[in-house]
């Protein structure tokens, strides 16, 4: 009995000790691993409220170890991360370090200030993505680096896990249709980390010019893109838990339509619906509240589909699916005025639209944008930090 009781003690420890280390480690958590670059120089942080190690933002961590911050650059939501979608958000100071936050949602062309950067040394990068086209962090991150290729400023990226790393899918962008939600050409998931993506930037003399910046990526340990990274934090307002962020590369289309797809309830892009939509039972009403102060149909009764419900696999299964904006369009039946120009620049192609006005599935419009997938894949392959 005695030797049974040490087996199973032993065993207990063991199964601790490898889910210890099968835990992912951010870049940011790997202290020692990059304090060191930033010893003695002036820092300028790009960040928000997801930038956390543990309970302490990654600006306290740093002033904490005698770091100069010299200011930070704040993304689309804001610093604390709860303006709506391309609200502007005005400059601001830190009020518990008194560190100003330059926003680069200010009104303007979201272009850092040169002579901001020309003041520091190092830029570091600690945010969370979720690894979409559209989602606009790494087009901030782009920006960023482009002037500190012009000012000769390092660029530090504490790297973190794309939770929807684990598949590529959807259109590869038509660059006639590159905009503030859309700037390089890749797939709507591009299954990459920030940090990869950083160095394909690089690597393909996507910079503007054709320019490098000098780069460091301090990688995730124990991430592989097979991981299904739970994120700790909800990145922006209106992505609350994971069936959004794994519904939002294919629900987000809506934006380019009348249809609502919950902004202003309490399940964003976790339903769709319109006031005109028939034969649902499901309903909901978006009214204006933090993170969604006008929404789309506001105050509207919208009757349409509840997916808050459906399983995580299937959803990763699905892809990037458009199986529901060509079912809400089928069902409102009111033909071009269903779409708004803004639905090219999220699909980034041209052949889409007209496919659903011709009837096409899911699957028939899918296949005209496989082989493109196939070969981003093999462009990215040098750029990749973690096994896919």
């Amino acid at each position: 009995m005695k030797k049974l009781i040490i087996m199973l003690w032993v065993l207990c420890l063991s199964v601790v000790g490898q889910a210890k280390e099968e835990r992912v480690i951010n870049g940011d958590e790997q202290i020692e691993a990059y304090i060191g670059l930033l010893k003695g120089k002036r820092v300028m942080l790009f960040s928000n409220h997801t930038g956390m190690i543990g309970d302490q933002h990654v600006l306290d961590v740093l002033l904490e170890r005698g770091i100069k911050v010299v200011g930070i650059f704040s993304p689309e939501h804001g610093f604390r991360g709860n303006a709506d979608a391309g609200e502007h958000v005005g400059n601001s100071v830190d009020g518990k370090t008194g560190v100003v936050i330059h926003s680069l949602y200010n009104g303007k062309d979201g272009r850092p200030d040169e002579n901001l950067l020309r003041k520091a040394d190092v830029l570091v990068v600690d945010i969370q993505d979720v690894g979409l086209r559209f989602y606009t962090y790494y087009i901030s991150m782009m920006r960023l680096m482009e002037v500190c290729a012009q000012t000769k400023t390092k660029v530090l990226v504490l790297d973190r896990p794309n939770p929807n790393g684990f598949y590529v899918d959807g259109p590869v962008l038509d660059m006639r249709h590159r905009s503030g939600v859309g700037a390089l050409p890749i797939p709507v998931v591009h299954g990459m980390t920030l940090g990869e993506l950083a160095q394909m930037m690089n690597g393909e003399g996507w910079l503007e010019g054709g320019k490098h910046c000098r780069l460091t990526v301090i990688r995730c340990l124990n991430y592989t893109h097979q991981t299904r990274y739970v994120l700790p934090i909800a990145p922006s307002p209106n992505l609350p838990n994971m069936q959004s962020i794994y519904l939002y590369p294919s629900v987000c289309l809506f934006e380019g339509t009348d249809v609502s797809l919950g902004r202003g309830t309490t399940q964003p892009f976790q339903q769709y619906g319109h006031p005109q939509m028939v034969g649902y039972s499901h309903h909901f009403t978006p009214r204006s509240m933090p993170g969604a102060k006008t929404p789309p149909q506001q105050d509207q009764c919208c009757y349409g589909v509840d997916l808050s419900h459906m399983s995580q696999e299937e959803i990763q299964r699905r892809g990037f699916d458009l199986s529901y904006v060509i079912n809400a369009y089928r069902n409102l039946n009111i033909g071009e005025r269903f779409f708004t120009p803004f639905f090219e620049k999220l699909v980034g192609v041209d052949y889409i639209r007209p496919m659903i006005a011709e009837g096409c599935s899911n699957e028939e419009i899918r296949a005209q944008w496989q082989a493109e997938v196939d070969q981003f894949k093999t462009r990215r392959r040098p750029y990749l930090l973690y096994k896919e």
